[in-house]
C-alpha cells in the first residue's frame, strides 16, 4: 500500500516528507530535489524505502538485539553524527546507543536538522576528513 501512494505522486511524496523537516525544502538546490525525485522514480525504489522501515521495526531490533546479547562488537573506529535540530537527538542519545554495539564511538550533532549534507556539507565533510585522518 505505501508503495503505491508514493508511485502514484513521488513528487508530492518528496515534497511532503522532505518538507516537513525542521529546515523545510531550503537546503535542497533544484538540481538536488531533481536528483532525489529522479532516483525515487527507478523501479523499485519506493519498494526498497518501504521495506527499509519495514525491516527497521522489525527483524533489524531482533537481528541487533541478538548482537548484543552475544557481545558481538565492532571493532572499527565509528564516527556518529547527527542534526542538532532533527528527530535523532531529541529521541535517542545517539552515542550511547551506538556504544552498545561498538568499542571505539565517537561523534556529536552538528547544527542542522535531518538532512546534513544538504544543510551543513562544509561541517560535515570537515568532521569525516578529519576522521578519516
Amino acid at each position: 500500500m505505501p508503495e503505491a501512494l508514493i508511485e502514484s505522486n513521488p513528487e508530492l511524496y518528496l515534497r511532503s516528507v522532505m518538507g516537513s523537516r525542521s529546515a523545510g525544502l531550503k537546503p535542497f538546490t533544484d538540481e538536488a530535489f531533481a536528483e532525489y525525485l529522479r532516483c525515487l522514480q527507478l523501479p523499485g525504489t519506493a519498494r526498497g524505502i518501504c521495506e527499509d522501515y519495514r525491516a527497521a521495526a522489525g527483524i533489524d531490533l531482533e537481528h541487533d538485539q541478538a548482537d548484543i546479547d552475544a557481545g558481538n562488537h565492532l571493532s572499527l573506529p565509528l564516527l556518529v553524527l547527527w542534526g542538532a535540530e532533527g528527530t535523532v537527538g531529541r529521541c535517542f542519545e545517539p552515542l550511547k546507543e551506538w556504544q552498545k554495539v561498538a568499542t571505539d564511538v565517537r561523534g556529536k550533532a552538528l547544527p542542522a536538522g535531518h538532512y546534513i549534507a544538504e544543510e551543513a556539507p562544509e561541517l560535515l565533510l570537515g568532521e569525516v576528513l578529519a576522521f578519516l585522518r
